[in-house]
């Protein structure tokens, strides 16, 4: 992730340095604060990959000898049905519904997005017994041939 960093790094100098010109210009601030938004948010993404990489360490696409084969690795978990994206679908479009037509429905299209959206996020949360290829054990006590009264 060091080269991700030092690109995300170049964008952020370039907004700090067009920021720092445009207001310096023409002496309008919403412009100015627009671009000095940009390079937050991009040395916000900087900051991140950089402490990724340190955190981490080189990856297989960072090192000039590494081969395809490298990359490869387990894939994470995809689960094969959920209902969450479509009650999150669903929140955003009565919450968008509802700015048109009334905060009741503003309201209720928010709590089912929160809703969607909590559903999404602890769906798997109690997945601690998966091994390294993601698959779920299905082993119990009981397969595994000891009897105890």
């Amino acid at each position: 992730m060091k080269t991700e960093s030092r690109l995300f790094m170049g964008v952020a100098g370039f907004f700090l340095v067009t920021a720092v010109g445009y207001g310096w210009r023409s002496q309008e601030p919403a412009g100015t604060a627009v671009l000095l938004v940009a390079f937050l948010m991009a040395a916000l993404v900087a900051f991140f990959l950089h402490m990724q990489y340190r955190r981490r360490g080189p990856r297989a696409q960072d090192r000039a000898d590494a081969e395809v084969v490298d990359t490869a690795g387990p894939l994470a978990f995809f689960p094969p049905y959920s209902p969450w994206p479509i009650t999150t679908a669903l929140g955003s479009v009565l919450a968008a519904l509802g700015v048109v037509y009334g905060l009741w429905l503003f309201l209720l299209g928010l709590g089912v997005l929160g809703h969607g959206v909590f559903g999404m996020v602890f769906q798997y949360a109690d997945r601690d017994g998966a091994d390294g290829d993601g698959q779920r054990s299905t082993s119990s006590p009981e397969d595994s041939g000891s009897s105890t009264p």
